[in-house]
Parts: structure tokens; C-alpha cells; sequence
């Protein structure tokens, strides 16, 4: 239920990750299906919305996908009509505390944001309906993004007097540029999902959401089915050279490609290359 801790940091006996789906009630569901990790929002009565419960429920469920052996990529999707309506804006009023209320959720939101930017696993979003808030950050935390064609993408922090969560001012300028980021941001109109893909916030825009979820699903199928080791590694240089300079991204390329090339994917297929 909403507010509850849902993927528990012990299974219950007897659960084989990769074999069951959490319960329909969860706020996130978690289920690995023919190598692909299904990460699912799962409050649709509230858009999705991040509360207490949903963020440590996403934390967990990308920290299991990070662990979990039969996962070689990850799907991340939201049920019901929207991906995700942003924060819970009744949650944020109701709060005694505001302040301190809203200070631990960000953390806690932008705990579970991170642990999915950090997965060495490719992720592929789908996204429908409306993305709005803290909801562009868990869509930006994947790699690509598959949207429906109806999709409205909006800022939507000034609406309510907040500001950005979440890691949206970090990974927003950087998806799209900084001067569009902050048109974006300081119009707060939404726009559609023909303009995202314009403006290089999504990937690929489909018919609906059906069709969204079907071919993000395809997408990471065909990661999962590669060479899942360099892909994941790829992922995880290509969103640390951000943060080090030139130098230390060329220390880190060194450091990773020397390892995989005495790996068990590598050799494999180096072999099959050379035999060509």
C-alpha cells in the first residue's frame, strides 16, 4: 500500500528473484523476465507519485536489479494513466513538519534516482500519459526512452512555489542543453512528446502507451540478449565523464578496457571476430 516499505531487505523464504512478481498492492513491482529487470511505479490512484513509500520501495528495487545475476537490463515503467505525476503534493500539506518533511523525501527520492543513474546495466524507460517533477529524473535515469505520442513532459516544481529534486538540475541541462533546460523550466509549460524527442529528452516516440511499453520492452530484450558486461560498463563511463575531467576519464577507459578484455564476453567474442 501507499507508504509502506515494499521490496523488503530480506526476501521471504522461499522467493526466487527473476520468478515472482511483488504483489499488485506494492508501490513498485519487481520481476525479471527473460533477462530484463521489469522495475514498475505502481501507485496510479496518485500518478505515481514519490512518497515516502515509493521512494525507498525504487531505491530497493534498483539495488536488487544491481545485484541480482539473471537482470542484464532493466525496464522501467509506471502503470495506470501517467508515468509519473511528480511529488505527492497532498503529502507535502498534510506534513506537521514541512520543511523537514520535504527535506528527507528529496533525499530519499533522489537516493532512489541514483541508485538507478548507477547501475552497470543498460535501462530503458517508457513513459505515458504525463512526466512531470521528480518524474523527469527517473525518466532521465534511464539511457533510452520511449514515449508515447499523448505524453505531456512539464517542469512543474514553480506551479507549487518548490524548486528542482531529485537530480532534475543536474540531469535535465544535460539531456537537453542548458539554455532550452532553463526555457523549460522557468516557462513550467508542458510540451509535447514530438518536442521532447526534438529537444533530445526522449528517444523514441511511439502511438501510445501500449505500443510504448511493448517496444521499450523489445529494446531492453535485445541489451539483455548482448554483450551485457561491456554494455553496462559503457552505460556507466558515458554518465561518469560528467563529473571527472578529461584526464581521469582516460585513467578510468584504460582501468575498465583492460579488465574486460580478459573477461569471458570479451574473449568470446574477440574470437569469433578474429575467426571471421
Amino acid at each position: 500500500m501507499a507508504g509502506e516499505y515494499v521490496l523488503p531487505d530480506e526476501l521471504p523464504a522461499g522467493y526466487v528473484v527473476g520468478e515472482h512478481d511483488l504483489g499488485p498492492e506494492d508501490d513498485v513491482t519487481y520481476a525479471v523476465r527473460d533477462g530484463v529487470a521489469h522495475i514498475t511505479l505502481n501507485r496510479p490512484s496518485a500518478a505515481n507519485a514519490l512518497d515516502v513509500g515509493l521512494s525507498h520501495a525504487l531505491r530497493l528495487a534498483a539495488e536488487r536489479a544491481a545485484s541480482d545475476e539473471s537482470a542484464k537490463s532493466v525496464l522501467v515503467s509506471g502503470s495506470g494513466a501517467r508515468f509519473c505525476g511528480g511529488g505527492d503534493v497532498p503529502a507535502f500539506a498534510a506534513a506537521e513538519d514541512k520543511p523537514a518533511f520535504l527535506h528527507q523525501l528529496a533525499l530519499d527520492a533522489d537516493a532512489a534516482v541514483r541508485g538507478l543513474e548507477s547501475l552497470e546495466k543498460p535501462v530503458v524507460a517508457a513513459v505515458h500519459g504525463a512526466v512531470a517533477g521528480a518524474g523527469l529524473a527517473i525518466m532521465l535515469a534511464a539511457d533510452v526512452i520511449v514515449a508515447a505520442q499523448q505524453t505531456k513532459f512539464v517542469f512543474a516544481y514553480p506551479g507549487i512555489g518548490l524548486t528542482p529534486d531529485c537530480g532534475v538540475s543536474y540531469l535535465l541541462p544535460r539531456a537537453i542543453g542548458q539554455q532550452r533546460a532553463l526555457g523549460f523550466a522557468l516557462a513550467n509549460k508542458p510540451v509535447t512528446a514530438a518536442t521532447a524527442h526534438e529537444w533530445g529528452m526522449v528517444t523514441e516516440v511511439v502511438h501510445d502507451a501500449d505500443v510504448a511499453v511493448s517496444r521499450a520492452t523489445q529494446v531492453a530484450l535485445d541489451f539483455a540478449a548482448g554483450p551485457a558486461s561491456a554494455l553496462g560498463q559503457a552505460r556507466r563511463l558515458l554518465r561518469a565523464g560528467w563529473e571527472i575531467d578529461r584526464t581521469a576519464v582516460g585513467v578510468e577507459e584504460a582501468r575498465t578496457i583492460s579488465r574486460a578484455v580478459a573477461g569471458a564476453e570479451a574473449v568470446r567474442l574477440i574470437e569469433r571476430f578474429v575467426a571471421r
